[in-house]
C-alpha cells in the first residue's frame, strides 16, 4: 500500500477552531508579498467570511498573485458568483469547483492556504463563524464549533504548494496531455530523506491516483497500533475495512475510543448508530459529542501518530470528494492533540455496552434501513465503498 511521504524538520502548530485559525490566517495574508493559494469548501457571507474576503482583495490590490478555489455546492451559487466578481475587480483569480455538478457529484472539501511558499494552513475549518451552524447560518450554536487546523512551516510547505498548484490547474481547462504531464510532475518515487524532528506528510484524496490514500494512511496506522486509538469525527460511516480494522485493534487489546458528532442530521445519526452494536461488541468505546457542532476530523494513535484534516470517516470523504489531511509523527504534537480529544470526550456522552438492549425493535430496524439506503447511494456515487 502507498505510504505517507514524510518530510522532516517541520514546525506544525495545532489551531483549535476559528478563534485560533483566523487571526493567524489573516496575519499571513496581510504579510504576503508574492503569492497566495487559497481553497475552501464553505466561504460564508458572514463577518468571518467578509474579513477573509477583504484580506484577499487587499492582497490582490497590492500586487500579490492570489488564486482562490471555492466549492460551488459548499458555498452556494449566489455567494460564488458574488465573490468571483469582487475578486476579479481586485485582480484576484478565482475558480469555482464543479458548478452545477457538470463533472459529477464530487466536491472539493479541502481547506488549504499556502502563503509565499513559506507557510501553509490545512485542516477542517471552513470560512465561517464559529458560532453559526454550517448548514444553516440562521442557527446559532450553544458553543464554538469544535474543529481544528494546523499551521505548517518547513519542507512540507513545498508539497502543499505543489498540490495547491495542481488543484488550480485541474479546476481550469486542461487537455488530456496536460493532465498526464501534471500527473507525472506530482508523482513521487519514495519518502524524502532527512534526520530532523517533527516528521509530517500531506495526504490527499482525489479520483485519480490518490483514490484511497487517506483511508490507507488510517488503516496502516490502525494496523500498527499497540496501545491506543483516539478518533474524533462528525460523520462516522466508513466502509467495512475501516470498521473491521478498528474492531480488530480493540480485540487485540488496543484501547479504541471514537468521539462522534451527533445531532446535525437525523439520517446520519441513524447510519452511525447501525454500527454501534458490532463496535461495542469488539470492545470499541463510543462517545457522542453533544455540546456543540463537532466538525473536527482528527485522530491520535499511540504516542506519536496524529492527523488533522478535512476528511470525514464516511463514504463521501473516503471514496468520492477531494480531501486533504496532514499526518504528523511527533510525540509532543500527538500529546497536544490527545489532550484536546480527551477534553472533547469529557464533554461527551458515553454509549454503554448494553445500550442496544434498551433500544426498541423498531428503532433498530430504522437504523438498519438507514444504513441500507446509505450504502446503496454510496455504491452508486462512490466506487469502492462497501
Amino acid at each position: 500500500m502507498r505510504s505517507v511521504h514524510y518530510q522532516y524538520n517541520n514546525e506544525v502548530t495545532l489551531l483549535q477552531s476559528g478563534e485560533a485559525l483566523f487571526p493567524a490566517l489573516l496575519a499571513g495574508i496581510a504579510g504576503a508579498e508574492q503569492e497566495i493559494h487559497f481553497e475552501t469548501y464553505i466561504f460564508a457571507a458572514d463577518d468571518t467570511g467578509t474579513a477573509v474576503e477583504q484580506a484577499l482583495v487587499a492582497a490582490g490590490l497590492r500586487g500579490v498573485k492570489v488564486r482562490v478555489v471555492i466549492d460551488w455546492f459548499g458555498s452556494g451559487h449566489a455567494q460564488c458568483k458574488r465573490l468571483k466578481a469582487v475578486f476579479a475587480a481586485a485582480g484576484v483569480h478565482c475558480r469555482i469547483f464543479n458548478p452545477w455538478f457538470r463533472k459529477g457529484v464530487t466536491r472539493t472539501h479541502r481547506k488549504i492556504t499556502v502563503i509565499d511558499r513559506h507557510h501553509a494552513f490545512v485542516g477542517g475549518i471552513n470560512v465561517n463563524d464559529d458560532y453559526l451552524c454550517d448548514y444553516d447560518p440562521h442557527i446559532r450554536l450553544p458553543a464554538p464549533r469544535w474543529d481544528f487546523a494546523v499551521r505548517v512551516a518547513g519542507p512540507l510547505v513545498e508539497d502543499i504548494h505543489r498540490e495547491a498548484q495542481a488543484q488550480w490547474a485541474r479546476v481550469g481547462r486542461m487537455g488530456l496531455l496536460r493532465r498526464i504531464d501534471l500527473f507525472r510532475q506530482l508523482k513521487r518515487d519514495g519518502p524524502i530523506a532527512g534526520n530532523g524532528p517533527m516528521q509530517a506528510g500531506l495526504v490527499v484524496r482525489d479520483n485519480l491516483r490518490n483514490r484511497r490514500t487517506i483511508q490507507r494512511a488510517y488503516l496502516q496506522a490502525i494496523g500498527r497500533a499497540r496501545h491506543s486509538i483516539l478518533m474524533a469525527n462528525p460523520y462516522f460511516a466508513p466502509g467495512r475495512k475501516f470498521r473491521e480494522a478498528l474492531g480488530r485493534a480493540a480485540e487485540r487489546g488496543v484501547k479504541v475510543t471514537l468521539l462522534i458528532g451527533v445531532g446535525e442530521f437525523k439520517l446520519q445519526d441513524m447510519v452511525a448508530h447501525s454500527f454501534y452494536p458490532k463496535l461495542l461488541a469488539c470492545g470499541v468505546n463510543v462517545v457522542e459529542y453533544q455540546k456543540t457542532q463537532l466538525h473536527a476530523k482528527v485522530a491520535v494513535i499511540d504516542n506519536d501518530w496524529a492527523t488533522v484534516g478535512s476528511s470525514n470517516c464516511d463514504g463521501l470523504s473516503l471514496f468520492l470528494n477531494q480531501e486533504a489531511n496532514v499526518v504528523v509523527r511527533d510525540a509532543a504534537f500527538a500529546a497536544s492533540m490527545r489532550a484536546h480529544i480527551e477534553a472533547g470526550i469529557a464533554d461527551g456522552v458515553v454509549i454503554p455496552d448494553d445500550h442496544f438492549n434498551k433500544v426498541s425493535r423498531w428503532q433498530r430496524a430504522g437504523y438498519g434501513i438507514a444504513y441500507f439506503f446509505y450504502r446503496l447511494v454510496m455504491r452508486i456515487v462512490a466506487i469502492g465503498y462497501a
